[in-house]
Order: structure tokens, then C-alpha cells, then sequence
């Protein structure tokens, strides 16, 4: 015995009731928040360059869809809007899932409380009602049904992956310029295992190298010339009892200095000593820092004006204990996001090295902070390419994944190594996959030396690196490579006689 056909013929307006349902919720609740929306929106990796006009299209979509599917005569042009609608969302979500490192939410009410997994299968299952309230609309029509139906599929399914394809592309589009790549730039030389993954590099003196531990803030690891072992050692300090977030060790011959900006101190110890006293305390806050000297330490702070970044230097005997320097800094959207970056010092050179993550520029000025001059990599993103929205609490966040062009940057002597985000022409894409290229300047000179790749190892990055006269230095997950520089590069040192009296000190 079948299905009543006056049962049948409920179906299309029982799933269309479903789908207004749906839509108009989910349309208000976007609305209501819609702030919040077009940010999360904008963080997805298939929208990002059209988050803009995506976040009111899907909600005006949906009501006009909510609309047509109210009444006899609309009804089947809106299922079959719904149906298309329904497969973008759901190849939406496979694409998140499954090629994305990150998933952001861009729904509303309660399927935000979804898991992405369930949201895909409610997705599907959708898909499936709309399907039969198709066949059930019009049973005339259902040779109409089998070619509009796989047409429709097919349409919505390619719009997703072009608009996934075209963001992808402007996003991480290649960048008008030409990289010199080095013959044998580097070449690895020698191989330790660490053991643990979290190490990160605090400095050099010599042949001897220096290791910070990220998660074991007051233990410093030496490894000499040998490149056979790490030696541990247990670093103390004056004061423990303060709300540290995160320790950061860095290495000055002879000293070495520990410091959390989020509390306003700084210790230094003697190398080989391992205890360290106060040096400063209570003076200023600080997302970075350099030591310059015995007691001089360059930083980067914010404001307390503006809450915009500032450089400046702890216990200047120019400017009193504590110096700001606002014109080093040049804001391009909102002064904290666009002008974030990487405070490096050079002993050998006496000069202190700001870059831009986010542009193509770098900073030089001399120990007191007075400005040389500005030079640039030779990425052509010149502006920040970032969009900052602010919330209703007042708290600033990013709307868009920021394109980052100058990844971490270290520098020795004169010479600036720069690990770049950004592809150049004629490169090959797939070597991309493959290493990190390290692209090299004379920031002195204000001159582009030339770039190598540095390869991955198995399916570990390069997570920072270290530089000294003949070696680079890279850290893979729990492994410490030691690579050889090429003569094409160590010629490019300024070896005068200053800089090579201070490093053998």
C-alpha cells in the first residue's frame, strides 16, 4: 500500500516551511550580530577578498529565498534557489574542513553551536528534503527535474571552488619582482637532535650558540663548535613572585637578559654566572625587546597617548631613564596592527633593525634611536595590507587574515636575513611546498644581496634561525641544523676593524 498522494503533496510545502525556517533565522541572527559575521567571515580562507559583499549577498539571498518559497507560484524557483544555496554551504564547509588550518564560523543562532562535521551532514541532509520537494512539486516535471537538478549542482558547486580559487589568488597573489637566487647558498653541514620542540634561538657568541626553552622559561642550553651535545644549565633570578605570561631570554656577550613585557622588567646575568639581578623595574611595558649594552635595552611599547606602538629605549643617558621615539614608527591604518614587526640589534654595527611584517620595510637607526634611514625588501606591498574592525566592547581585532610579507627576520653585521611570504616572478611554485626562501640585504647599503631556499626536513618547517660569520643556523621541530654560508654571502660582511675587534672580545 503507497503514500497517499495527499500526502505527497504536503511534502513540497512541508519542506519549504523547513527551509524558510531555517534561512530566516539564520538570516536575523547574521543581521543581529552582523559585525560579528562579516569579521568571521572575512577570516575564512575562500572569502577573505570578498567577505564584504558576500555577508549582506548570503543574507539578502536568504530572504529572498525565505519569500519565494511562501507562496504556490514562487515555490519552485525557490526550492531550486534553496537547493543551490544548500550545496554552496555544504561544499563550504567540506573546503573548510578539509583544506583549511583554521575554522571560522560564519552562521548564526543555533547552528553555531554546531560541530562542523554535524553542521556538514544537516547541510546534506537539507540538500536531500529539497531534492524531494522538487520531484514532488510538479511530477509533470520531472524530466525538467533530472537536467535542471545535476545543472544546478554543478553551477554551485564551481561557483564555491572559484570563489575558494580567486581568493586564494588575491590573497596570496604573486608580487611584481624578481628574486637572484645564490648558487649553494647554504649547505648543511651538521645535524643535533634537541629532543623537545621547544627551543627557539637567544643567541651566539663565537662558535658557541644559544638556546632558549619556551616551555622551561629559566633554562638556558649551550652547543659549541662540536655541534656533539647541548649542555642545560638553570638560570636564577631575584624575583619570582611576579605574574609573568612569557619569559624571553636574550644573549649580549658577556651577558645574557630575561624579560616579560607584560610585567615592566628586565633581568641580566653574567654567561657562565646564570644568576641574574633587576635591572629595570617599573619603567615601562613592552611587546619586544633588545639589549644594546650593559644597560641599555631598546623595546617596542604602546603609547600611553595613542595605544599606538612606539620604539624606545630603557635607561637612556639621552632622554632620561626611560626614551619614546614616535616618528620612527609610521602608521598606516590604526598604528598597532600595521606597524607590528621585528626589533633586531647588531653589536658589530651598533645599529638597531625594525621590520614591518607587514609591508616592505625595514628601519635602521643607531643606539640611540635616531633614525638613519627607512629601506625596503624587495616585495612591492608597500602598504599594510590589513583591515582592522572595531568591536562594540572596544577591543580591536582583524577582519581579514593579514598578508604577512616579511615572516621573521634576524641580522648579523651589516646583513639582514629576511624569511619573505611572498612569491616572486618566475619562481616555481611547487619548490614553495617544498623549502622557505631566506631572501639577504646589506641594510647599510640599503642593497638586495640575493635569496636561497633553506628545504624542509620531512614535514618540519624552518622555526627560526640564527646567523653567525661563516654559519645559519635552523630550527626543524626538535632538530638544530647548522648550514654553511656561501663566500657570496660572508663576502658582503663588513669586517672592518671595529666590528671585528668587538666580536673577539
Amino acid at each position: 500500500m503507497g503514500v497517499p498522494k495527499y500526502i505527497l503533496r504536503k511534502i513540497p510545502r512541508m519542506v519549504s516551511l523547513l527551509i524558510v525556517l531555517l534561512f530566516v533565522y539564520a538570516a536575523v541572527s547574521k543581521l543581529l550580530d552582523f559585525e560579528t559575521f562579516e569579521i568571521q567571515l572575512g577570516q575564512s580562507p575562500l572569502l577573505s577578498a570578498f567577505a564584504a559583499w558576500v555577508s549582506w549577498g548570503v543574507i539578502l539571498i536568504e530572504l529572498l529565498t525565505a519569500s519565494l518559497l511562501m507562496f504556490d507560484k514562487t515555490r519552485h524557483l525557490g526550492l531550486y534557489i534553496a537547493f543551490s544555496l544548500m550545496v554552496m554551504f555544504t561544499a563550504y564547509i567540506y573546503i573548510i574542513l578539509n583544506y583549511s588550518d583554521f575554522v571560522p564560523c560564519s552562521c548564526g543562532g543555533i547552528l553555531e553551536k554546531m560541530g562542523w562535521t554535524q553542521h556538514l551532514w544537516f547541510n546534506i541532509i537539507v540538500c536531500g528534503l529539497t531534492i524531494l520537494a522538487l520531484f514532488f512539486t510538479d511530477i509533470s516535471k520531472k524530466r525538467m527535474l533530472i537536467i535542471i537538478g545535476p545543472l544546478v549542482l554543478v553551477l554551485s558547486l564551481g561557483m564555491v571552488i572559484t570563489l575558494f580559487l580567486n581568493s586564494e589568488y588575491i590573497i596570496k597573489k604573486e608580487n611584481p619582482f624578481v628574486r637572484r637566487f645564490l648558487p649553494h647558498g647554504v649547505l648543511e653541514d651538521k645535524v643535533l637532535g634537541l629532543g623537545v620542540n621547544s627551543f627557539y634561538f637567544a643567541g651566539a657568541h663565537g662558535q658557541t650558540v644559544y638556546l632558549g626553552n619556551h616551555t622551561a622559561p629559566l633554562r638556558i642550553a649551550m652547543v659549541d663548535s662540536t655541534m656533539e651535545q647541548r649542555t642545560d644549565y638553570a638560570l636564577s633570578i631575584d624575583q619570582k613572585n611576579l605574574p609573568f605570561r612569557s619569559i624571553r631570554l636574550k644573549i649580549l656577550y658577556p651577558y645574557f637578559y630575561l624579560a616579560d613585557g607584560y610585567v615592566p622588567v628586565v633581568f641580566r646575568g653574567k654567561l657562565n654566572q646564570w644568576k641574574a639581578v633587576t635591572l629595570s623595574f617599573g619603567q615601562a611595558y613592552f611587546s619586544d625587546f633588545q639589549p644594546i649594552d650593559s644597560i641599555r635595552i631598546g623595546f617596542r611599547g604602546q603609547s600611553a597617548v595613542n595605544k599606538e606602538n612606539v620604539l624606545g629605549l630603557l635607561n637612556s643617558p639621552v632622554k632620561g631613564e626611560v626614551g619614546l621615539y614616535h616618528e620612527l614608527l609610521e602608521k598606516q591604518v590604526d598604528g598597532v596592527f600595521d606597524t607590528d614587526g621585528i626589533l633586531s640589534y647588531s653589536p658589530q654595527q651598533k645599529k638597531m633593525v625594525y621590520t614591518y611584517f607587514y609591508r616592505n620595510q625595514y628601519i635602521v637607526a643607531d643606539a640611540n634611536m635616531d633614525l638613519l634611514h627607512r629601506g625596503n625588501t624587495i616585495d612591492t606591498t608597500s602598504v599594510a595590507q590589513i583591515k582592522v574592525t572595531k568591536l562594540k566592547n572596544g577591543e580591536y581585532k582583524m577582519s581579514v587574515p593579514p598578508q604577512t610579507i616579511n615572516k621573521n627576520v634576524v641580522i648579523h653585521r651589516n646583513l639582514l636575513f629576511n624569511i619573505s611570504n611572498s612569491i616572486g616572478k618566475l619562481e616555481s611554485k611547487s619548490m614553495w611546498k617544498q623549502a622557505v626562501i631566506v631572501d639577504v640585504y646589506d641594510f647599510e647599503k640599503q642593497a638586495y644581496i640575493g635569496s636561497f631556499y633553506v628545504h624542509h626536513r620531512g614535514e618540519h618547517k624552518l622555526s627560526d634561525l640564527l646567523v653567525t660569520d661563516h654559519y645559519l643556523y635552523g630550527l626543524f621541530d626538535t632538530e638544530l641544523v647548522r648550514y654553511r654560508l656561501a663566500g657570496a654571502i660572508r663576502n658582503k660582511y663588513d669586517l672592518s676593524e671595529d666590528s671585528r675587534k668587538l666580536v673577539t672580545e
